[in-house]
């Protein structure tokens, strides 16, 4: 562990996902919370910079539950938190479970309850959402993540990593921005690095639409939202890549704050609760 802060880690981002047993247990976690909080103790005491990952909206969790959790997680002391709800990704093992037929999330109505509950809680203790799932004290959020909301460059170097980053073309005039992929497999990333020297799978160019929306997707998770202004400087025109007239409907819904100037979008409290369906609205 003081090898990787002599090295200049200085940050973690610890994965505890629960403080109840059962819970991880149902989550197919090999950990208990007793272990948990073992090694957070041990994090804190090399590095001054700790956050941990706790994922709620289980199938089978109540307010008081996510309640009392969130209030032992939140006298830890901590100054960030990341908040996940659970969601069923195709190709995992909960959602081959799903397709059984077991019950794998709380029902949405009761989600959102437990959202609004963690946005009061987490405003309360000093550590609003700066971010959908994520909520720090002023200055803690992380710059790691901000770079993959804010569409920035970043390098994918391990097995299975994603990169992403932005060459300006002279040629085309405008800036192309590269999606990397490493090979997924240790032993496969370890023999491509012996002979290439590097784990790079695949590369592929995006168009400037793909990178728009990409910018428009993670952007609207944050609170600071998304400047229309820059995404057009890298991307080209909004009418290529943005629905005007969904963006007007989302705005009179109150899903969506638009500045004076129209320069601006930032997803209200209400907005950030059906995203996924605002998205679905406005990009072309």
């Amino acid at each position: 562990m003081l090898g990787f802060r002599n090295a200049g880690v200085n940050r973690v981002s610890m994965g505890v996902q629960s403080l109840d047993d059962a819970s991880l247990k149902f989550l197919g976690r090999e950990h208990s919370a007793a272990d948990a909080l073992y090694a957070l103790e041990k994090v804190r005491s090399a590095f001054d910079r700790v956050s941990i990952d706790l994922i709620y909206a289980l199938p089978d969790q109540n307010a008081k539950q996510w309640q009392g959790m969130l209030s032992r997680a939140l006298g830890l002391g901590l100054r960030h938190l990341s908040l996940y709800q659970l969601t069923i990704e195709t190709g995992t093992v909960f959602h081959t479970r799903e397709r059984r037929g077991e019950v794998m999330v709380l029902d949405d109505d009761r989600a959102a309850d437990l959202y609004e509950m963690t946005q009061q809680m987490t405003a309360a203790a000093g550590l609003p959402a700066y971010e959908i799932s994520n909520h720090a004290a002023a200055g803690e959020e992380c710059q790691h993540n901000l770079t993959y909301w804010q569409a920035g460059d970043w390098l994918g170097i391990g097995p299975g990593a994603h990169g992403r980053f932005a060459l300006f073309d002279a040629a085309k005039d405008h800036n192309i921005r590269t999606a990397t992929m490493t090979r997924r497999s240790p032993a496969g990333w370890l023999d491509a690095v012996a002979k290439n020297r590097h784990g790079i799978e695949s590369l592929q160019a995006e168009t400037p639409a793909d990178w728009a929306s990409e910018m428009v997707m993670m952007g609207l998770r944050l609170t600071s939202g998304i400047n229309l202004g820059v995404i057009e400087n890298l991307c080209g025109p909004s009418n290529e890549w943005i629905d005007a007239d969904g963006v007007t409907q989302a705005v009179a819904a109150g899903w969506l704050y638009r500045s004076p100037d129209g320069s601006q979008l930032i997803a209200t409290d209400e907005g950030r609760l059906r995203l996924n369906h605002i998205l679905s609205t406005i990009l072309c």
